[in-house]
């Protein structure tokens, strides 16, 4: 049995992608419009409530999140400009995130 690795590994980047809440939260953001400009990004990924939560939250989004969704190519990522759009790969992991989108209201609360 032969197995497309292409695919195997597009799946695995897609749940890798999908596992952290501030990259789902993101990634839906993108769904519903493109581009996203960086205070956008953090109102949609701000889930502390006060002000070292919230510097927490942005400092992994620009160090760990946008690196690795614009690595897998799910996002690109103009730093200069402040800029978040849908990357090359972008289309690759809409499926999950619209079968996320349309059960939101099945879901946990915290999952979205």
């Amino acid at each position: 049995m032969v197995t497309d690795t292409t695919q195997d590994r597009s799946l695995d980047d897609a749940l890798d992608a999908l596992a952290d809440r501030q990259r789902r939260v993101l990634l839906l953001a993108l769904l519903e419009s493109n581009p996203q400009e960086d205070d956008l990004v953090a109102s949609k990924t701000d889930g502390g409530t006060d002000e070292g939560d919230e510097i927490d939250l942005l400092v992994r989004m620009h160090h760990v999140h946008l690196p690795k969704l614009e690595d897998y190519g799910f996002v690109e990522w103009d730093r200069d400009a402040g800029e978040v759009t849908r990357g090359p790969r972008f289309e690759e992991v809409a499926p999950l995130l619209e079968l996320l989108d349309d059960h939101r209201e099945e879901l946990p609360s915290d999952w979205l």
